[in-house]
């Protein structure tokens, strides 16, 4: 069996997060899985970048921005390998590039148009489980771009469809979708299954569970996506 999961940047906040990720993710590697991991940028971490990119350059660049933020994830995925690998499995991080995710030119909210997954295959047929930095890719002229707020999911939800992956599941702080925030509204309704169209319409109108062509991808490629929470064992709901 061939499993995609994505880690959220609070699902990775701090190394006993990582290390409860990696456990999860070790598990399944030991069953027999093959596991693909896709990873968020820990916690604030985004964010941080950006403000560190403006105090030097409040103008910025477009090109330069997303070669800056990129490599929050990037940190994430080396450090989700090593926590996997000091679990006894082997474990290999890959850039956007390095798995193969190509994508048009727009910097700092760009498309996934291919993705070559021979690289990704290799590593899994070598035993690794492939720990890939999601939100990024790699433009026809080399450039690095990222895939927009929220782009970790996208990359997820593509790689799951070009590997073909049995499974695809979204790990978050929160365990699925809503009919409205849970943080905040205690009486929230969480749903079982739901499907594209209407999981669409949530995102239309606030919600941010899923990034928006997450769904688009997975609507189009008929990929059925798990959202789960990160911290808890509990039911979560089946997008599709």
């Amino acid at each position: 069996m061939l499993i995609v999961q994505k880690y959220g940047g609070t699902s990775l906040a701090d190394a006993g997060k990582i290390q409860l990720a990696a456990a999860r993710v070790a598990g399944l590697a030991m069953q027999g899985c093959r596991v693909v991991v896709v990873v968020s940028a820990q916690g604030d971490t985004t964010d941080e970048m950006i403000q560190k990119a403006l105090q030097v350059n409040a103008r910025g660049s477009v090109r330069e921005m997303d070669a800056c933020i990129a490599a929050g994830e990037q940190m994430s995925a080396a450090l989700m390998a090593m926590a996997v690998g000091a679990l006894g499995c082997p474990a290999v991080s890959l850039t956007g590039a390095q798995a193969g995710i190509h994508t048009d030119g727009v910097y700092g909210n760009a498309r996934i148009v291919n993705l070559d997954d021979s690289r990704i295959l290799r590593e899994l047929d070598a035993g690794k489980v492939v720990v890939v930095a999601g939100f990024q890719g790699i433009s026809e002229n080399g450039d690095t771009t990222t895939l927009g707020r929220g782009g970790s999911d996208t990359t997820a939800v593509a790689l799951a469809a070009y590997l073909k992956a049995d499974r695809c599941q979204i790990f978050t702080d929160v365990d699925g979708v809503y009919d409205r925030d849970p943080r905040k509204y205690p009486d929230a309704v969480r749903f079982g299954r739901i499907s594209y169209g209407k999981m669409l319409r949530l995102i239309e109108n606030g919600a941010q569970v899923l990034h928006d062509r997450s769904v688009e991808f997975a609507r189009e490629y008929g990929i059925r996506v798990e959202v789960l929470s990160a911290f808890n064992g509990n039911p979560g709901t089946i997008v599709g």
